[in-house]
């Protein structure tokens, strides 16, 4: 069970993505959600027993299909509220997500036009988009659609959009400890924070109590596979794990290897944490320079780099631009610079700042 080796490789296995879709196929998990984590009194006004799976298929315009996401409705009042759950796990910082969000949203109305699902009034329902995202690093994206869009004359204000998401930071939520109890949601979140074998027991048994009805069979199994071909494998790289279909199966696992599996854990934890310190290192970097730029070229430069700089993972490349931030004529010239190392970063190539920036400053 706990023997050393390469795990075979098999086409069928698993990513975040369609671990947490198999989660939030059940409504007990989108329930949690909604009653958990969602902001404001509102969420008192939804009629939760009426949670009903919407089609996540659709096509737009052109034919070009899209895979299923995660789609929900629910009752509000007389109306239905359609709560669209991007669960494309996110477990890195994706710069253009807001973009993302407006394409996904527009497809769906599109589809609900075609199929007549209009409210009484014909009009379109509200939809509240999420993002789940489990990354080890702070998200800096923008959560909204308007920083991502250069400045325009005046009269085009009315015309920019401002479409947003709802973020929720998985690890940021559970470290902060202000989880509700007796949460699907939030066992969920506390098991992506968890740096032990042991935490991770405490969540698995609190789990295996809470869904003891026949009717949450299916949503025990959908952890158990979730535990046995996603999380452990990832915090166990190396380790070979038998089939498991229930949580019993994964709580006396835990206990068996609670021990060989102790310090293992704790290296990975360990290089998560050196990859953390990283990237607090690179937002350390980012943020010195959106001051300068702030002071040297005006907020305007400064928020229209502010999405090339959160592409930029070479903290060598953002020293470079700070050095480059000094002698470069304009705000036009900075921007060419930054986007040149930006446009580099995306394809994992690793730039110094050399000859990309100084063609890009001539």
């Amino acid at each position: 069970m706990s023997k050393r080796g390469t795990v075979p490789t098999d086409k069928r296995q698993p990513t975040h993505d369609s671990g947490y879709k198999l989660l939030f196929a059940h409504a007990a998990m989108v329930r949690d959600l909604l009653s958990g984590f969602m902001p404001g009194a509102w969420v008192r006004e939804l009629d939760l027993g009426t949670l009903e799976r919407a089609s996540g298929s659709y096509v737009s315009d052109d034919l070009r299909d899209r895979a299923d996401d995660i789609i929900w409705r629910v009752r509000w009042g007389e109306d239905w509220l359609y709560v669209y759950l991007l669960l494309e796990f996110q477990s890195g910082v994706d710069s253009w997500m807001a973009v993302r969000i407006q394409t996904y949203i527009g497809l769906l109305y599109q589809d609900l036009i075609r199929a007549e699902q209009l409210s009484v009034a014909g009009r379109l329902p509200p939809v509240l988009p999420v993002v789940l995202y489990n990354g080890a690093n702070a998200w800096t994206a923008a959560e909204t659609l308007e920083p991502l869009i250069e400045p325009a004359p005046s009269v085009l204000e009315a015309y920019r959009p401002r479409q947003g998401y709802l973020l929720l930071d998985e690890q940021r939520i559970a470290k902060s400890g202000a989880l509700p109890e007796r949460n699907l949601s939030a066992a969920l979140f506390r098991l992506e924070a968890s740096r032990g074998s042991a935490a991770a027991m405490d969540i698995v048994r609190a789990l295996t109590d809470w869904l003891q009805a026949p009717d949450q069979l299916g949503l025990r199994r959908a952890f158990a596979i979730w535990f046995g071909r996603v999380f452990l494998p990832k915090r166990l790289s190396g380790v070979e794990l038998p089939p498991l279909s229930d949580l019993i199966e994964v709580y006396q696992m835990l206990a068996e290897n609670l021990e060989s599996w102790t310090d293992q854990w704790k290296q990975e934890g360990l290089e998560q944490g050196l990859e953390q310190g990283l990237e607090q290192g690179r937002e350390a970097a980012r943020h010195m320079l959106l001051r300068q730029l702030r002071r040297r070229f005006g907020p305007a430069i400064a928020e229209r780099s502010a999405p090339w700089l959160a592409r930029i993972r070479d903290l060598g490349a953002l020293e470079e631009l700070g050095d480059q931030l000094l002698i470069l004529a304009d705000g036009e010239g900075w921007l060419r610079a930054v986007r040149e190392v930006g446009g580099d970063s995306t394809t994992g190539e690793k730039t110094t700042g050399g000859a990309p920036i100084d063609g890009a400053s001539g």
